[in-house]
């Protein structure tokens, strides 16, 4: 190939490397070394090629090969340089300074531009690789070459010298002393070429030099230099003297001083000058200078170590040990070493302290003197004293060493204390060698405080000890201690205040301490509080600045924050009765008086503390009081006497104290206001003044008034001019004459009225402008055998005079005008005091007395505002006579009024409350008894009205008001009557004149219950005379019919009864028993006709809904309308749904007419317990449904009703179904053993039902028996039942139904028994006789058939059979008649399907069955006249008819077991026919219903299927 080929070649790669087509150039380029090996152009291109296709080392190869064949060519020189640039490979990196090289040497001739571009780069490398040497002869030599150039201006030559030094700064101090030089030269030619001068520029380069030569030690005479002509330049700027200070800081200079005063002058704030002051100051041993300078200069520059250095020299010298002075490089200096130890001494780390320091320098000072301290730490003083004596020896002018020789000496003991040559000289001798160790002064206190006793001297040692160290706490305290015992307060202050002032948070605990306790003292309370928590950061465990925190909130009445105070400072010392104290105190004030009286009995625990004592006399007499106000008397007597207990307790310890006298007097004079009776308090013999001294004596109320009365003198003795006491001691009396008036009459109360008179008048004397004594006075005026009422009145306006808002005043201004019966005075007044305190009772009383006075309408609803109040004892007298009045008042009942008062505002219960514990405080008012039966009577509390009317009478029996005592002897005889105690009640009404109706009425009532019928008549008979409406005459011939009903004269009763019926006024209930009377004999007609009429008076009301439903339900039942029964009872619910009655009744009906309804639930209370026993009927166990069951229902019943012993004796009955469903599964019973438990709780329950229904509680008893007894079999404890048995008939021996069981049980354990195959006819003839003489008992028959049966005689079980049918059939039992018929149909049943099918049994299951289909659908009644065909002939279609129409039949109601024993007949006879079609379907069907046996059963009859 020629050279045009080779030019077209590369003409061609250009063009593929330009269209970036970079492996076609790569095709070129090889194409032309084949042909000129060494091609430049074409090795140029590969390497282009190669680096774009990401081919580092193959272009490497290629630009070297091209270099190497023309080394000055460019090109390839830059497309190395370029893919060196572009790579990450750290070879190519490192070969990149060389290629810059080469292209510089390269283009230093043909384009300079471009050699200081490539220059610029290759800087950047070497500066990269902190080649500092290289930088600054590339740059060096640029400089030159451009210095060598034409037409170059000094301002770029002086940017370029610029960057050389920027270049060259970082690090000076680490170059080689040539590039060191490069920078010196290169600063010197800047600053020459500068041309503004003085400038900002110049400046800065300036200092930028400066700060370079202070880098360079062997440089400083040309620092020198530099910083003299800058400050000739800038003379106002401190960085050069900043500079020399630093060297000279560092070497020490005799110029440094100057330096530093000339810089501090220039800059007050420099820390250079500071320090390098400091330092001279510290030199020259004047170490608070130096302190005080060093640390102003650490404030700026906190990283200085030379400024920590000489500053903890200097606290050295000045013995303040800091743990900011251990430096970590101070390994070979003994004061640093010296100061590191006493760090470690102040930690605790005794074994470090001396080590260090003795290792390096053996036998110093500072090692001994640290060693003596570690012993001291140790308590091996013998070891400190020589430790201490050899450094002295060594150091004979140490004051140090003499001040801890003179410390251990004073801590030795008492004896060398007082040792002159020992601690007091040595301490001296301290104090003038080292007149800045603070802590010997503070010791020189301590002697002349506690030895010289010479507080002056003491004084001024604390103040120079405190001075020297204002740390010393100790010292500052005592300065300030000793300072305010001189009385020098100002002085005290001012230390506080310094200290306060300069003191962090949570430091200087002593000073704010003690300066809250001034503040305190002095009554600035927000200050002091202030202050004392100001001391708690330092210390929060300190319980006694807890304590005086307290005391400083309880000052400012803060009492909860106070009250947080004590309860910290007694966590923190539960030992510390001041603080319990205090916060038992604080609640006492808050009205916590409970808690308040547990921890003062808790400080008694402790010791008898006469505060304690007090305050908890004080807060039980509080609680004593608030009884009152609720009257709970009893509590209150029993408060009272354990006030008095203790309060004498604290007057034994100090009878000095009037207040406790004045308590004790409070306290018997509290006993007032319960009744005398209830007033019996146990009082020390030694307080009353009774033998033996040492026993308590029992008071009663006017005993204790009279204790009073003397405490109350023993009090005045101690304080005879406190008016309180005398107003006080003239109340006693005061309560002393009325309690006389009431109970000893005959006694003369007129001389303590006048005591009282003259005390309070004493009162006022002493203090003529307190109010209350005015008051007093006036009541005591008002009192029964004074009646001063002119001094009464005087003495209630000067009380409103002496304070206008005084409600109590008005009040009794009120009661005076009403008393003397100035109505409109009155109203007045009382209106005044409502308006100054509307929750005050006593005004809205006087009010309510005013309009019952002028008959006003409010007078009920004023009376009634008084009891909601509070407990009044007029106000409530007052609301319950309006309450009786209005309900003795019949003719109201359906006024807005009364619907208002009585019915909205639920006034006979708020009423009979309020009342009772007016009686229970007051007994002896008759009228208020009275009142309080008959409200209790309204509300049905028994026993509550039988002993109220009982209180009333007793009162009564010698009142002259017989017209008071005929309604209460009415009233008791009614109570007596409703609680069961009819002879009492005879007694009662016999007693009375029996001229009213309801005394006659009341009398045969309770005759009525008692059983004596004739009395009963001529009651009643008696009571028609008097009877004057035709309503009342209606009634009582009602009960005398059912009287004569009673006796058994049934013609009489229906006489009376159409008599009533005849009056133009007949009442529902006559007809109503007209009614019941035509049921009860079967007189359908006379029934209908009743009903008939007593459905024309209208829907009845309440309780009349049920008996008329029932009577309507009873006719239908007569009359064998069955389906009717359910639809009048669902018909009566629709009118009224909200009965419960109903719904209980209808509970009861459905089972029993409508048995395919009976898994109905009905949710009422009382109904529960029907729905349950429904369940229980049909078969509803936990077994097939967990949460819907008949044990589930009749627990709700029982915990709605725990008082029915009928939900018990049905949660019996469900535990036991229970127990059956488990043995029928083959699981074992899990509620077992509950039989006798429920059967005693059934028998407890049931004595409460034998007033009301003793045959229900004699049917419960029986029948809880029954299933006791039943239960006991089941389990297979037939000994524990025939014991059970056993034990019942010995009580009642003459009970047939507990006989039959007895007999039942041994039969059934003779027949589980070895012997039992075959009963003898004598033991059959006695289960006979048994069963014969419960006459009544249609399972009694049952069970005796069942006997026959097992026993082989058919005939006599199908005999019992039809003897249990006629019994049920006479006692119209549906359920028992079918069950007989049911069980008849069996008995004939099983000989036809086990081939003896004669046609007697055969009739007889047809006759029965059918007999049960004409009472209702039966679905065990069409699978016996299956069987009884499958029986005759098993593959009949008549057959397959009746069973089919049991299992595809099933959603009406049969049962799932009636359905899986017809699918089992139907089977069999489906594959005696061979029917495949129809045994699939009937399999689809077993299985859809979980019939899992029919499935087996099938597998068994087809095992190939």
């Amino acid at each position: 190939m020629s050279s045009k080929e080779v030019k077209a070649e590369l003409k061609s790669a250009r063009e593929a490397i330009k269209n970036k087509e970079f492996k076609e150039a790569l095709k070129h380029c090889k194409a032309v070394l084949k042909l000129e090996k060494n091609n430049y152009n074409a090795w140029v291109f590969i390497g282009v090629a190669a680096t774009e296709l990401q081919q580092p080392d193959q272009a490497q190869t290629a630009y070297r090969k091209a270099t190497e064949l023309e080394p000055e060519q460019l090109l390839a020189w830059q497309g190395l340089t370029n893919l060196y640039e572009k790579s990450d490979q750290a070879d190519f990196k490192a070969e990149l300074p060389k290629t810059y090289q080469k292209l510089i040497t390269l283009y230093e001739i043909s384009d300079k531009a471009k050699c200081l571009e490539v220059s610029k780069k290759l800087v950047e490398v070497y500066q990269l690789e902190k080649n500092y040497l290289q930088v600054a002869r590339v740059w060096r030599r640029l400089i030159q070459v451009r210095e060598g150039e034409d037409g170059v201006e000094d301002s770029e030559l002086l940017e370029l010298w610029k960057e050389m030094t920027r270049l060259l700064q970082d690090s000076v101090e680490d170059q080689d002393n040539e590039t060191q030089q490069h920078l010196i030269l290169a600063f010197e030619r800047v600053l020459q070429m500068t041309v503004d001068v003085p400038s900002e520029a110049h400046r800065s380069l300036s200092w930028d030099y400066i700060k370079c030569l202070s880098k360079l030690p062997h440089e400083v005479a040309k620092l020198k230099e530099v910083c003299d002509a800058t400050l000739s330049r800038y003379p106002t700027h401190s960085y050069p003297l900043e500079a020399l200070s630093e060297h000279y800081i560092r070497t020490g200079n005799e110029e440094a001083v100057c330096c530093f005063s000339r810089l501090s002058e220039l800059d007050p704030n420099n820390s250079q000058a500071h320090f390098g002051l400091g330092i001279k100051a510290c030199q020259d041993k004047k170490y608070e200078d130096a302190i005080k300078r060093i640390s102003l200069g650490l404030k700026c520059m906190r990283s200085s170590i030379i400024g920590w250095y000489n500053l903890a020299l200097a606290q050295l010298k000045m013995h303040k040990y800091s743990d900011s002075a251990t430096i970590s490089d101070a390994k070979n200096d003994s004061v640093l070493l010296a100061l590191k130890g006493r760090a470690h001494l102040q930690k605790g780390q005794t074994e470090e302290v001396s080590a260090e320091l003795l290792s390096s320098h053996p036998g110093s000072v500072e090692g001994l003197t640290l060693k003596g301290l570690a012993h001291v730490a140790k308590e091996q003083h013998t070891q400190a004293e020589e430790s201490f004596l050899e450094a002295l020896s060594g150091s004979p002018d140490n004051g140090e060493l003499f001040f801890l020789l003179g410390r251990l000496y004073w801590n030795l003991g008492e004896e060398m204390r007082r040792d002159r040559s020992k601690a007091h000289t040595h301490l001296l001798k301290a104090a003038k060698l080292d007149p800045y160790l603070g802590s010997v002064f503070r010791f020189l206190g301590h002697y002349y405080r506690e030895v010289a006793k010479d507080q002056g001297r003491a004084r001024g040692c604390y103040k120079r000890a405190f001075e020297l160290d204002s740390s010393d706490a100790e010292a500052g305290a005592a300065t300030v201690d000793l300072s305010m015992e001189q009385g020098d307060m100002d002085s005290a202050l001012t230390v506080l205040q310094s200290v306060t002032e300069r003191a962090t948070p949570g430091s200087a605990k002593w000073a704010w301490m003690r300066r809250g306790l001034y503040h305190l003292k002095i009554g600035q309370h927000q200050q002091a509080i202030a202050d004392l928590q100001a001391a708690l950061r330092a210390d929060p465990q300190d319980w006694v600045c807890w304590e005086c925190l307290g005391e400083a909130y309880l000052n400012r009445r803060s009492f909860t924050a106070a009250l947080k105070a004590f309860d910290k400072a007694h966590t923190l010392q539960p030992t510390s009765i001041y603080s319990l104290y205090q916060t038992a105190a604080i609640k006492q004030i808050l009205g916590r008086f409970k808690e308040a009286a547990a921890e003062y009995r808790q400080i008694l625990e402790q010791e008898d503390y006469v505060p304690a004592l007090k305050g908890l006399g004080e807060c039980l007499l509080a609680l004593a009081r608030n009884a009152l106000d609720d009257y709970l008397d009893g509590r209150a007597v029993d408060l009272i006497q354990n006030a008095i207990h203790y309060l004498f307790r604290a007057v034994n310890q100090r009878p000095d104290l009037s207040c406790l006298w004045k308590l004790l007097g409070d306290a018997c004079t509290t006993s007032r206001t319960v009744s005398p009776n209830r007033a019996k308090v146990l009082v020390p013999g030694a307080l009353c003044g009774m033998d033996p001294p040492d026993q308590s004596h029992t008071l009663d109320q006017r005993q204790l008034l009279t204790l009073g009365e003397r405490c109350f003198g023993r009090a005045l003795k101690l304080m005879p001019e406190a008016p309180s006491l005398w107003c006080d001691l003239g109340l006693n009396y005061y309560h002393q004459s009325k309690l006389l008036n009431c109970l000893y009459p005959e006694d003369d109360a007129h001389s303590l009225l006048e005591k009282a008179m003259q005390c309070v008048k004493k009162a006022i004397m002493l203090d003529s402008a307190n109010h209350t004594y005015w008051n007093t006075l006036g009541v005591v005026a008002m009192a029964k055998g004074i009646e001063n009422f002119a001094l009464a009145q005087h003495c209630f306006i000067k009380s409103v005079k002496a304070e206008s808002n005084n409600v109590v005043a008005w009040t009794n201004l009120g009661a005076l005008y009403l008393k003397k019966g100035n109505i409109e005075l009155s109203h007045e007044a009382f209106k005044i005091a409502q308006s100054l305190e509307p929750l005050y009772v006593n005004c809205w009383i006087g009010q309510a007395i005013i309009a019952e006075t002028v008959g006003s309408f409010d007078t009920m609803d004023l009376f009634r505002h008084t009891t909601e109040l509070s407990t009044h004892t007029e106000g409530v007298k007052g609301y319950a006579y309006c309450v009786c009045s209005t309900l003795l008042d019949k003719s109201n009942r359906d006024s807005e009024l009364y619907l208002y008062n009585i019915v909205q505002m639920n006034a006979i219960s708020a009423a009979q409350v309020a009342l009772s514990k007016y009686t229970e405080r007051i007994q002896t008012d008759p009228d208020a008894f009275i009142m309080l039966g008959y409200l209790n009577t309204h509300l049905q509390l028994k026993k509550q009205a039988t002993e109220a009317y009982r209180r009333a009478v007793e009162l009564l029996q010698a009142s002259p008001h017989r017209d008071k005592l005929s309604f209460a002897l009415r009233g008791y005889g009614h109570a007596l009557s409703d609680d069961g105690q009819w002879e009492e009640a005879v007694r009662i009404y016999s007693s009375t004149p029996l001229e009213e109706l309801h005394d006659l009425i009341g009398l045969a009532l309770t005759c009525f219950r008692i059983g004596r019928l004739p009395e009963s008549v001529q009651a009643y008979e008696k009571a028609l005379v008097v009877a004057s409406s035709e309503k009342e005459k209606a009634c009582i011939l009602t009960a005398l019919a059912l009287i004569q009903h009673r006796l058994g004269s049934m013609d009489h009763a229906k006489t009376l009864l159409f008599k009533c019926s005849m009056l133009k006024e007949p009442v529902p209930e006559s007809l109503q028993c007209l009614c019941a009377l035509g049921l009860v004999h079967g007189d359908v007609t006379l029934a209908s006709a009743t009903l008939t009429e007593l459905l024309k008076l209208g829907e009845p009301m309440g309780g009349a809904v049920e008996e008329r439903c029932l009577l309507t339900c009873t006719l239908l039942a007569l009359q064998g309308n069955f389906s009717g029964v359910h639809r009048e009872a669902a018909r009566a619910i629709h009118r009224n749904p909200g009965n419960p009655s109903l719904w209980a009744l209808l509970s009861r009906l459905v089972p029993q007419y409508c048995p395919n309804k009976a898994d109905v639930r009905i949710l009422t209370s009382r109904a529960l317990l029907y729905s349950g026993v429904n369940q229980l009927a049909s078969g509803r166990h936990s077994g097939e449904d967990r949460r819907r069951n008949a044990l589930k229902t009749i627990q709700r019943a029982v915990l709605l009703c725990p008082d029915d012993p009928a939900g018990w004796a049905g949660l019996m009955a469900a535990c036991h179904t229970e127990n059956t469903a488990c043995l029928l599964t083959g699981s074992a019973p899990r509620r077992e053993d509950l039989e006798r438990a429920h059967m005693t709780l059934v028998s407890e329950k049931v004595k409460s039902l034998q007033a009301e229904d003793g045959l229900l509680a004699q049917a419960l008893e029986g029948w809880m028996l029954q299933q006791a007894v039943t239960g006991l079999k089941q389990s297979s404890q037939y000994d524990q039942a025939e014991t059970l048995c056993s034990q019942v008939l010995s009580v009642s021996p003459e009970h047939p139904v507990v006989f039959l069981m007895l007999r039942q049980v041994q039969c059934e354990h003779l027949l589980l028994s070895k012997a039992g195959n075959c009963v003898p006819p004598t033991v059959l003839d006695q289960l006979s006789a048994a069963v014969m003489a419960n006459h009544t008992s249609v399972s009694a028959w049952h069970w005796l058939a069942e006997v026959y049966r097992s026993q082989g005689l058919l005939a006599q079980a199908s005999v019992a059979y039809r003897q249990s049918l006629q019994l049920a059939s006479q006692l119209g039992d549906h359920f028992g008649k079918m069950s007989s018929l049911l069980r008849l149909a069996l008995l004939a049943l099983m000989p036809c399907l086990a081939g003896v099918c004669v046609s007697e049994w055969k009739d007889l299951v047809l006759e029965a069955s059918a007999e049960v289909l004409k009472m209702g659908s039966s679905p065990v009644a069409l699978l016996f006249q299956a069987l009884l065909q499958f029986s005759m002939k098993m593959g009949a279609r008549e057959t397959r008819r009746l069973l089919e129409k049991i299992v595809y039949a099933s959603a009406s109601g049969s049962s799932e077991t009636i359905v899986s024993v017809a699918r089992w007949y139907l089977l069999r006879h489906l594959h005696s026919k061979d029917d495949l079609e129809l045994i699939d379907t009937l399999l689809v069907k077993a299985t859809a219903e979980g019939d899992s046996r029919l499935v087996d059963f099938h597998r068994r009859l087809y095992p190939s299927s």
